[in-house]
């Protein structure tokens, strides 16, 4: 497998995303989380202070998986990180989630290769994270922004919607008892949002009606939910990922019980559908204290080789911390040839590209 040379981030990185836009899509972003250590930064009663950046790198060349580092914008801690899928005709949007409760909003300028941010919106006090974030419109680019969903460490939910100055927050309720770890869109119903967090329970929510209680609550789970993907090939289905180190697959139609339950080794932080739907069964996932995984929900039996676990495509285990950022790139590969990847561990701060 051919692999990068490890990149050190120099502050703990957790959140990787490659640009989904037509003409940057050697382009992804990464972030870092650093808890202030120095004493003299922390004065008795203070809190302390979670700094970060949000660094972007360029993809230099395919065939040996060389990088470089393009732009650092510094931000307090970046917790997640989302590009909205807009069409090759406009600009390419990022919405990063930070530890002092803000949703900033970033424009990339390819004429001079930088992050400049558009907005910034206050969602909580500076001693709230918000935790992550998704964008409506992932099936397809647009022209138009998508509307964003928010989950916050106070337990609430946040609705977004674009306007003509900007975005405007259209919703806050409660939704969770302890920290949400993750919120996300149904694709193909743009109208209902997941949730899940350390109340080990997975939830839906129809923006339409009143807030005040969930469509569905689930609740079958061994550890907290940290991760909701839904398949923008494939409608009904959503990749939930757990604390309890089990990836789950629901159909939206029958959400009490899974249709495919994986042990993927270690909580599953996060989880990526494949972007073409040549590969639809493919996912993704940041494993945390078991490295990263490419598992085929299908468990087709070609896959049973090289003494990998039951489903398990191909894994990648040279990181040596937890194991938290992933993401596929969006260039389209010739048939039998492998995707980009991109994955990035806390501890030894470190990012690798490889394939799978």
């Amino acid at each position: 497998m051919s692999v990068s040379e490890p990149c050190d981030t120099v502050w703990p990185a957790d959140s990787v995303e490659f640009c989904p836009h037509e003409e940057s899509r050697n382009v992804f972003v990464c972030g870092t989380y650093k808890l202030e250590e120095d004493p003299s930064a922390i004065s008795d009663g203070n809190k302390q202070r979670r700094k970060g950046t949000c660094q972007v790198f360029e993809v230099t060349s395919m065939e040996t998986k060389s990088l470089s580092l393009l732009q650092e914008v510094s931000l307090p801690a970046v917790l997640d990180q989302k590009w909205c899928h807009r069409s090759r005709s406009r600009t390419p949007i990022l919405g990063i989630a930070d530890s002092e409760g803000n949703i900033t909003i970033h424009e990339w300028r390819s004429h001079n290769r930088s992050l400049h941010c558009l907005q910034k919106i206050s969602l909580a006090s500076d001693d709230t994270l918000c935790l992550s974030l998704d964008w409506s419109n992932r099936r397809h680019p647009t022209d138009h922004f998508g509307s964003l969903v928010v989950s916050i460490s106070d337990g609430s939910l946040a609705l977004l919607t674009p306007s003509s100055d900007g975005f405007l927050i259209s919703s806050r309720w409660h939704a969770h008892d302890y920290e949400p770890w993750v919120s996300a869109w149904n694709y193909w119903e743009s109208s209902v949002v997941y949730s899940g967090g350390d109340d080990l329970s997975l939830k839906g929510w129809d923006v339409r009606q009143p807030l005040t209680s969930p469509i569905f609550v689930n609740k079958r789970f061994d550890g907290g939910v940290t991760s909701i993907q839904s398949h923008p090939h494939v409608e009904h289905l959503i990749a939930v990922g757990s604390y309890d180190g089990t990836v789950r697959v629901f159909d939206t139609r029958k959400l009490p019980l899974p249709l495919t339950t994986m042990d993927v080794g270690g909580g599953a932080w996060r989880v990526k559908w494949h972007p073409s739907p040549d590969r639809k069964n493919d996912l993704l996932v940041a494993c945390m204290h078991s490295g990263f995984k490419i598992i085929d929900i299908g468990q087709t039996a070609h896959l049973m080789q090289n003494d990998l676990p039951h489903g398990v495509r191909k894994q990648f285990d040279r990181h040596e911390s937890l194991a938290y950022g992933a993401d596929w790139s969006f260039h389209q590969e010739t048939r039998g040839e492998e995707t980009l990847i991109a994955s990035c561990s806390f501890y030894d701060h470190t990012l690798y590209l490889w394939t799978g």
